[in-house]
């Protein structure tokens, strides 16, 4: 419902490479270590980020969106719904291009701030899962 296909083809594709994933540390049974894998082998450049700031899939780590010293074309969101709305006004402050939340995030509320601020967004959507769909 929060993202068609369009939507999903846009920012796999044509929104840039540079990945932001919120959520991202060293804890390698944490979905966001394997998606962000995924996002890897389909030739995105990941930044992970988390409290920790760890380094994590060879990149290095910074504690929040706004430590990031350069430009993030996707914001990645592996949070609990109640933190995302938050991530995703951060996203907004630092520019990027486009925000998705993850399977099971979902914030209406920050769908529509995201979009009305000119972002592409997809909720409740896995890009691991959207990327070999592509063809």
């Amino acid at each position: 419902m929060y993202g068609d296909q369009d939507t999903v083809r846009t920012i796999l594709t044509a929104s840039g490479d540079t990945w932001a994933v919120v959520g991202l540390s060293s804890n390698r049974s944490r979905a966001a270590y394997g998606v962000a894998a995924a996002l890897q082998r389909f030739g995105k450049r990941i930044v992970p980020v988390h409290p920790k700031a760890e380094t994590v899939h060879g990149e290095q780590g910074y504690a929040s969106l706004a430590d990031i010293p350069f430009p993030v074309d996707v914001v990645d969101v592996f949070v609990n719904s109640d933190l995302a709305g938050a991530v995703a006004d951060e996203a907004v402050r630092a520019g990027a291009g486009a925000v998705w939340f993850q399977l099971g995030v979902v914030d209406e509320d920050a769908y529509e701030r995201t979009r009305g601020a000119g972002l592409e967004m997809v909720m409740d959507k896995c890009p691991a899962i959207e990327i070999p769909r592509l063809g």
